[in-house]
């Protein structure tokens, strides 16, 4: 039996957090998010990183599945992105004028991803996302937005529901919100609303929380993309969380059609601090006329690493590669839960994968496993993607299956 992990140094600091700090851990890494249940069995807080690992405050190791929630694509300080990002600080960061190396890394976005004629930089999802919708208003001078229920797409107003704190009426008037998959459904909604509907806003596949993975049905995409063109409708794909791991062209391309706007965080720079809106020519104008900024967002060094991120990822053919390491793993997760009499659902792209233990609707026992693989080293959470990265080892993933082996056994004993 392995050791089985505890946070004391963790519990310290965040109980001198709630003192000084909302929620001491605010957002989706917060303990209150629903991600890690129960709470007991997770570290708060980290006091270093590097490659595949992350080390806590009482340094506890982990094999990190969760990847900084994305952005973490190549491995935790990758040599040759920090190194780009070193050389490009010595020089400038944060200046008067932007530096040119927004140019070259505008050229590289265009030169890679298949429906990109431009970019645009921000730092967040939910920066790009906004700005996406935004122009699409400002191009069709409509209002309504169609969502694929389970969507994520930021934290802004217009992203939430209605009861949610802070979110009023008039933030959500204009969204309409459809069944994924259901392209009778859709059509009927454009037919319900004739010349009104600005955008369609995406995930390139169906990748939302608490809920199996849903790959997009055969020929969906040809015709939402069709949809879209007989209605003057703009298609966005918000390609924050999945871009760079399915295809380094795009998640559209990967399904095989071209979005209007395409939206991009998460792998673009291995963790500096850098989003992207890329779009179609026939948007630029209407992207431009924003009112749209930032104090950071010409912020040179990120631009320096996210130039030698995707070099990097085209040089060792990355999507392909976490695919595969996430199909090893995979496999070996789900012939491990069967050893023990579990079915372990492993859904969505492999390299951008969900679990969920199918034989408990409650999803408690499922949790209970999550939680004795993370005390046990593997840091996975109860109900959200997990991402592969490219420094993850073949080792890793052994030893992963070998604790998942144990958390079994133990909910096994638990509950016979």
């Amino acid at each position: 039996m392995r050791k089985v992990y505890e946070y004391p140094k963790s519990r310290a600091a965040f109980e001198r957090a709630c003192k000084i700090i909302p929620s001491g851990i605010y957002g989706h890494q917060g303990p209150t998010e629903g991600c890690y249940v129960p709470v007991e069995a997770f570290p708060f807080y980290a006091s270093r990183a590097q490659g595949s690992y992350l080390w806590d405050l009482d340094g506890n190791k982990f094999i990190d599945y969760m990847c900084a929630y994305g952005p973490n694509v190549l491995g935790y300080n990758d040599p040759d992105v920090d190194e780009a990002a070193a050389k490009q600080r010595k020089l400038a960061d944060c200046t008067t004028l932007p530096s040119s190396v927004m140019i070259d890394f505008a050229d590289l976005l265009v030169d890679t991803v298949a429906s990109a004629d431009w970019a645009f930089f921000a730092k967040n999802g939910n920066d790009v996302t906004t700005c996406a919708v935004m122009t699409a208003r400002a191009y069709t001078h409509r209002k309504k937005i169609v969502f694929f229920k389970g969507y994520y797409h930021g934290v802004s107003p217009w992203t939430q529901k209605i009861d949610y704190a802070g979110v009023l009426e008039e933030d959500v008037a204009n969204n309409i919100y459809v069944t994924w998959n259901d392209f009778d459904g859709l059509q009927e909604v454009f037919e319900q609303n004739k010349g009104e509907i600005a955008a369609i806003i995406a995930q390139p596949y169906m990748h939302g929380n608490f809920a199996d993975n849903e790959l997009p049905a055969t020929g969906f995409w040809r015709k939402v993309r069709k949809l879209c063109d007989d209605t003057g409708t703009v298609l966005i794909i918000d390609d924050v969380r999945a871009g760079f791991r399915l295809d380094i062209a795009g998640s559209d391309h990967y399904f095989g059609f071209k979005a209007d706007l395409i939206c991009f965080c998460k792998a673009l720079a291995n963790g500096y601090n850098v989003s992207a809106l890329c779009g179609r020519d026939f948007l630029k104008s209407s992207v431009s006329s924003l009112s749209y900024t930032g104090s950071y967002w010409m912020s040179a060094v990120p631009f320096a690493a996210g130039i030698a991120c995707i070099n990097k990822m085209k040089k060792l053919g990355c999507p392909q590669l976490l695919i595969d390491k996430g199909t090893k793993l995979k496999n070996g997760l789900i012939n491990t839960a069967l050893k023990y009499g579990y079915d372990l659902h492993v859904s969505g792209v492999p390299s951008l994968f969900y679990l969920r233990i199918a034989d408990d609707p409650t999803l408690m026992l499922h949790q209970e496993w999550i939680a004795e693989c993370v005390k046990r080293g593997v840091f996975f959470t109860n109900h959200h993607n997990h991402f592969i990265n490219a420094s993850l080892t073949d080792k890793d993933i052994a030893e992963t299956i070998e604790v998942a082996d144990e958390a079994f056994r133990v909910v096994k004993d638990r509950h016979s």
